[in-house]
């Protein structure tokens, strides 16, 4: 190490929220540290408010109706572009899941690795969910009567705690896939590559607000997007057990649709995932049409 490089004072980050397409101060003018696995300082990231969340929850409604009525082709293509992104970036997201994991380099490049091919796979799904969610029904009579799958709307996610990019991916790709908007609570202590995503996001081709990411205290902002009534959905994946039966009933009071971890804690984000999240975050709709008009 040259004297330059010794005596060269660090520069200290402060991260912002991503809402809307852009990169807010949080409104309480507040921030906290984050930390590596081992208790080093890694930067600071905003701590957000409800004032926040509302923001982020208007933001993702505005972007609904763009991103639900583009083409499943035209879905699926953005979303490959943020993978491309992503490796071009991988390197940092490495350094990051790395830091605050507590991996080695060469598992966290594994679990980068896996981050991007799992968000490829949600983007494949994106021409695929009318035909294996959908279908024509045989009814009795002169009419053609069609179940169609559409997007729930807008969808809260409490991102993993543990898994900070690849638990993020899982939890976040399925709702973006069919045709729903976003608003992530990140990891709360492992911030980074969540941050790093919305540096992706703002770079490639998804509109401003489809995708909205919070940093701050999980147990503070949770509730309020629980009870949120312009909020369809809510994924309790970063929820601790003590919290989740209280954030379930505050989404039950405006009929949100829930989707709840295993009690025991049993899910691994390393596993191939299935359909079952991208069945979580649509709607079916039923269309009747007369037959030979």
């Amino acid at each position: 190490m040259s004297d330059a490089d010794r005596n060269r004072i660090s520069v200290r980050k402060t991260y912002k929220l991503y809402v809307g397409g852009a990169f807010p101060r949080s409104e309480s003018g507040r921030s906290y540290e984050v930390t590596d696995s081992k208790g080093r300082f890694l930067a600071n990231a905003a701590q957000g408010s409800r004032k926040d969340a509302r923001d982020a929850v208007v933001a993702a409604r505005k972007a609904f109706a763009g991103w639900s009525s583009a083409t499943a082709y035209n879905r699926g293509q953005v979303l490959y572009r943020v993978a491309e992104v992503m490796e071009g970036r991988r390197d940092q997201f490495v350094g990051e899941v790395a830091a605050g994991e507590g991996l080695t380099r060469r598992r966290a490049a594994a679990t980068v690795d896996a981050a991007i091919d799992r968000w490829v796979w949600y983007a494949g799904w994106t021409d695929k969910l009318s035909q294996v969610f959908g279908g024509a029904n045989p009814v009795a009579g002169p009419y053609f009567n069609f179940s169609v799958p559409e997007p729930t709307g807008v969808v809260a996610v409490l991102a993993p705690q543990e898994s900070s990019l690849l638990g993020l991916v899982s939890v976040v790709g399925p709702a973006l896939a069919g045709g729903s908007t976003v608003v992530v609570v990140a990891s709360e202590q492992r911030p980074l590559p969540a941050i790093t995503l919305g540096e992706v996001l703002a770079t490639s081709d998804v509109p401003a607000g489809v995708v909205n990411i919070l940093t701050g205290r999980t147990a503070e902002l949770a509730p309020w997007l629980a009870s949120h009534a312009d909020v369809n959905a809510i994924d309790l994946a970063g929820a601790d057990a003590a919290s989740a039966t209280d954030l379930e009933v505050a989404a039950a009071d405006n009929v949100k649709r829930v989707l709840r971890p295993p009690p025991d804690g049993s899910i691994s984000w390393t596993e191939v995932p299935d359909t079952a999240r991208l069945r979580t975050y649509l709607e079916t709709k039923t269309v009747w049409h007369p037959a030979g008009t």
